[in-house]
């Protein structure tokens, strides 16, 4: 006789995770042999670059690497990603107190409200947004206060509309920019209003920057940590996912303010044994490396681009070329709802795209399309989208 098993109730209240159930559609359309032009998953096409495979190749070999590393990272990598972070941004950070390595920065976000939110809390989060932000406050047994992002205001959250009552109960406040989905970038202005809300009301900012690298057009996105007081109200993750297509690889890392790494750390030290240290290795072949690789990334990404959105303005669909990311937030056309603009182009034309709406209430109205096929590929789906008569 089976088990009857329940989940547990914080499983039951999470949405399907939106990316599973594009992975489930695509491979039925597969199946049936459909020609499927993959748009929907931000997971880089472009190869590794290979000096940095030929570094993991050689760590792999050390026997010294293949013993359990330390939970907060190696020492030199560390060291490195500070290096990076002074040249690339002006930010001075120690090493020792102020970089913590992550398995990638999705499981850093995941893990730090296990660090500060208590049942009943309150964390802050975007929508549309990344689904992790919510997923992780709830993990953590605590409520996600939604602050919409609408076009009119540059995709940016309005803090002044934060009432007294909800900062009050919020621990923490998770932005990302460039931001995924809609591609939106923000400047100094925003990031000091942040500081200032963050420092009246005592709340952790948790600014998820790993598209920074990833802009168009000579445009050079901003660290968070660039405004005067960041550090002492927030933390900032980075990964090396989408700087150099390294999104199996597992490597990231969150730097800022100590005391909130140190919970994070804590956390950590508890559910993981960090990551592999000729990754680590590898990866500060990739930060200390001849950057050609990422000038070329954001070259072929910003042709891709520019084929999409000059395409989708073809067909009368209002799409505004994104500074950053690579990602096009495309409006559905008159009458459709994300979920039904979405389910016509995987029919009619083999296209995967993401509904907005799977990234949150804020995001109805609109598609996400990721330039993570081929400019060919990408002029095959504008020539069948052009078919559809919208």
């Amino acid at each position: 006789m089976s088990m009857s098993l329940q989940f547990a109730t914080r499983l039951k209240q999470l949405p399907p995770y939106l990316f599973q159930e594009i992975d489930r559609l695509k491979a039925e359309l597969k199946a049936k042999g459909v020609d499927v032009i993959n748009l929907g998953v931000g997971d880089p096409d472009l190869p590794t670059p290979k000096p940095i495979i030929e570094r993991l190749k050689q760590a792999a070999e050390d026997p010294a690497n293949h013993q359990y590393p330390s939970y907060s990272g190696m020492d030199r990598f560390k060291h490195s990603v500070a290096r990076w972070y002074g040249k690339r941004f002006g930010v001075d950070l120690d090493p020792a107190t102020e970089v913590l390595t992550l398995i990638g920065s999705k499981e850093g976000i995941a893990h730090l409200p296990l660090a500060f939110i208590d049942p009943g809390d309150l964390a802050l989060v975007p929508s549309p947004a990344y689904p992790v932000y919510h997923a992780a406050t709830l993990f953590a047994g605590g409520e996600s206060h939604y602050l919409p992002l609408y076009r009119e205001n540059g995709f940016l959250p309005n803090l002044d509309a934060v009432s007294g009552d909800t900062a009050r109960r919020t621990k923490l406040l998770f932005i990302n920019y460039p931001n995924n989905p809609t591609g939106a970038v923000a400047e100094r202005d925003f990031f000091e209003k942040v500081v200032s809300f963050a420092r009246e009301h005592g709340v952790i900012v948790c600014h998820d920057a790993a598209y920074t690298e990833m802009a168009f057009d000579g445009y050079r996105p901003m660290s968070f940590l660039e405004v005067p007081g960041a550090k002492d109200v927030g933390i900032e993750f980075h990964s090396l996912s989408k700087t150099y297509s390294m999104t199996g690889w597992r490597l990231g890392f969150a730097v800022g303010n100590a005391r909130v790494l140190a919970g994070l750390g804590q956390v950590k030290s508890n559910v993981d044994s960090g990551a592999f240290n000729a990754i680590q290795i590898a990866g500060i072949e990739a930060l200390e490396g001849d950057q050609g690789c990422v000038a070329e990334m954001q070259r072929v990404y910003q042709e891709r681009r520019d084929v999409l959105v000059a395409g989708l303005r073809r067909v009368g669909l209002d799409v505004e070329p994104p500074k950053a990311t690579f990602y096009v937030w495309c409006p559905t056309p008159k009458g459709y709802t994300s979920a039904e603009f979405t389910a016509r182009l995987l029919k009619e034309a083999g296209i995967v795209t993401t509904p907005g709406s799977g990234f949150g209430e804020a995001g109805e109205g609109y598609i996400r399309m990721a330039l993570t096929v081929t400019k060919e590929r990408i002029e095959e789906a504008v020539a069948r989208i052009e078919k559809l008569s919208l």
